[in-house]
């Protein structure tokens, strides 16, 4: 679909510029510190195009000099090829946008991972994905060393505040999941010790702390650990780089960010001809 978005069969330029059978020499490289991900889309453009009728007789080979989720330092090449230089000009753009973004992605939820630095609490992303690149962008958190929150709304019976709104209250709406027995995980997000008080007795696999300060947190862990030690206890809203380290000390078993895909800044990832 992004190749057609791109007319990647009619790029005039090169067309118009470029001999039919000149070859290049080129690299993808690194332009600052970066958390590599995106060799399966190398791989896919390329193998794309070359399922073309346009690209099929064109020459196109190269090498992964680093892995996904390997740490690549400023100015490290990532790949080293050669081939046909209209293929590789029609692949670059493609290319270049979706692993910026995934690398970007993975950096940062490394960055989130190291700052914590407490492998017993997983940091998870979140649905606030682009629509049709979550798997994309959830790849890229697993990269990073992050873990997946449910991919879609059947994963995952997940209570959240708008759900306990239009239920009057969290009571009704654990008492509503309750009563039909249904086999999926419960999670429940509370925004205060109340809340958190109220669903105890209903046993939810996992309560979500939602922006809570940390000594309400610190509160409505005892609280859970007390009254429902098997259920797992993930932190939420408001958790930045800057502050994530407060929340290493705490007896919860996830940190779940919005920001690892839905506002990282794309990574300075450049391709060249040598």
């Amino acid at each position: 679909m992004a190749l057609i978005e791109d007319n990647a069969f009619n790029d005039i330029t090169s067309d118009l510029t470029i001999d039919e059978f000149s070859i290049c020499a080129f690299q993808i490289n690194a332009r600052q510190d970066l958390v590599f991900c995106g060799k399966k889309i190398v791989e896919e453009v390329f193998l794309q195009l070359k399922k073309s009728k346009k690209f099929a007789d064109c020459e196109i080979k190269y090498n992964f000099l680093v892995d996904d989720g390997e740490i690549v330092k400023k100015s490290q090449n990532i790949v080293e090829g050669h081939g046909s230089d209209k293929l590789v000009l029609v692949a670059e753009r493609l290319i270049l946008n979706l692993v910026q973004h995934l690398s970007a992605i993975a950096t940062t939820t490394h960055k989130f991972v190291k700052k914590l630095n407490n492998p017993r609490i997983k940091i998870l992303d979140t649905r606030k994905t682009l629509p049709n690149l979550r798997e994309l962008q959830k790849y890229g958190v697993l990269c990073g060393g992050g873990y997946n929150h449910r991919f879609s709304l059947a994963d995952l019976i997940l209570i959240k505040d708008n759900h306990i709104n239009a239920c009057k209250g969290v009571e009704n709406a654990m008492q509503k999941v309750c009563n039909l027995a249904l086999e999926q995980k419960i999670e429940i997000e509370c925004d205060n010790l109340i809340q958190v008080g109220q669903v105890l007795k209903f046993k939810p696999n996992i309560i979500m702390l939602d922006n809570m300060e940390i000594a309400e947190i610190e509160e409505s862990i005892e609280l859970i650990r007390k009254n429902s030690p098997q259920t797992l206890i993930e932190v939420s809203g408001g958790i930045n780089i800057e502050n994530i380290e407060k929340y290493s000390t705490l007896d919860i078993d996830f940190i779940s960010i919005g920001s690892l895909t839905n506002s990282c800044q794309n990574i300075d990832i450049g391709l060249d001809f040598l």
